[in-house]
């Protein structure tokens, strides 16, 4: 394709108009020659003067949507950290040093000292470890580690600072949907930077991702605002400042940022962060049994969750629950397979982990079980397990 630039256009127009002249009259002169104008004729119309086709903003003023992303940033950012992992290794004399491992992003939650951090961003993989936590003012202190929670990549830090220093991160109202499209912000501090602002909105909700603790984490809010290295554990924000989210990870096979990122949503941050807070782990409501690993039921072709034993004195062994028996011939037999919680269908333990999160200690739910060829239905109350 050529391309015509607009000047070469305009002299390829005025040709093609004296050729066209050519064809009804003599000639058509390179030279134009105009006539007076005489006293009776009217004047010539004034050239229109040159306009942009939308007028641009004084200098200095900002449209409505810059507005607000300066607005949620100047609110939100005092109460987004930075978070620092040091390990203790020891040097060549066998001197215990402390060494950077890494940094994240969080956010305060209370005028206590909490912050709410993703768990990847604390885990030390049993390591000894120490934290650090620097506010907005840049100020850093110590930070205690409160609990953690690596199925839902939650964890609470604690620092010891002055209320006048917390800004605790703002909260939506209870009941508040998430809806795709709207507008989302997210801070952070990637890439060992200063606070950084990122826009997009939500792409999706309600996803399903491999979770740091080896379960899927379920309900995800997916984002194109750019999630980079250090952003994990940062707020992802709506358009009011309130918190939808903590920025948790990205799909990209570079490492960078590629327009798809995740954020644990704000609904399982206010469910998990006050049990953190509270007791040090989340209280897990469970049947009392021992299940087999996944790979049993996937080579015997069983869709399911094969139960290996049931804890005596449990709710399971009180709805009569069976376990695997030995003959004595040292043959197994199957007892029961767990295929369903209430309406929700249990192909694997991700999904009964899932669908039990959903619950509390002292609900009670129906359990549907594979018993040889009988589907039975059997209601069980929810107990604490570890």
């Amino acid at each position: 394709m050529t391309m015509i630039r607009p000047s070469t256009l305009t002299r390829t127009a005025l040709t093609l108009g004296c050729v066209a002249a050519m064809a009804a009259t003599t000639g058509c002169s390179r030279r134009t020659t105009h006539a007076a104008p005489s006293a009776d004729s009217p004047a010539p119309a004034a050239a229109p003067s040159a306009s942009p086709l939308v007028p641009l903003p004084a200098p200095g003023a900002h449209l409505e949507d810059e507005n607000n992303t300066m607005a949620v940033f100047d609110a939100a950012a005092p109460a987004t950290v930075f978070v620092t992992q040091k390990q203790v290794v020891r040097d060549w004399s066998m001197r215990p040093l402390e060494v950077p491992a890494g940094t994240g992003s969080g956010f305060i939650w209370d005028r206590q000292g909490h912050i709410v951090t993703n768990f990847h961003v604390i885990d030390t993989n049993g390591a000894p470890g120490a934290y650090t936590v620097t506010l907005f003012n840049q100020k850093t202190y110590e930070a205690t580690l409160v609990g953690g929670e690596p199925r839902k990549d939650i964890a609470v830090l604690k620092i010891d600072a002055p209320e006048a220093e917390l800004t605790p991160i703002r909260l939506a109202a209870k009941g508040q949907q998430v809806r795709v499209g709207q507008k989302t912000i997210a801070i952070g501090n990637p890439f060992g930077l200063d606070h950084t602002l990122t826009t997009g909105v939500v792409s999706a909700i309600g996803r399903e991702v491999g979770g740091y603790g080896g379960v899927s984490i379920r309900d995800m809010i997916q984002t194109d605002a750019s999630i980079n290295p250090g952003n994990s554990g940062g707020p992802l924000l709506d358009s009011a400042g309130q918190l939808i989210g903590m920025n948790t990870m990205i799909f990209s096979k570079s490492g960078a940022s590629a327009g798809i990122g995740f954020a644990v949503p704000s609904s399982t941050i206010e469910r998990v962060v006050p049990q953190l807070i509270k007791f040090g782990r989340v209280e897990r409501a469970g049947l009392g049994v021992q299940l087999l690993p996944d790979s049993y039921a996937k080579r015997a072709r069983i869709r399911g969750v094969i139960i290996a034993s049931v804890a005596p004195g449990s709710p399971a062994e009180k709805a009569g629950f069976r376990g695997l028996t030995r003959s004595i011939m040292g043959g197994v037999t199957l007892g029961d397979v767990i295929i369903g919680i209430d309406d929700h269908e249990v192909s694997d333990y991700d999904d009964l982990y899932n669908a039990l999160d959903r619950y509390k200690v002292g609900d009670t739910v129906k359990v549907k079980l594979q018993r040889g060829r009988d589907v039975i239905e059997v209601p069980v109350t929810l107990t604490e397990v570890g």
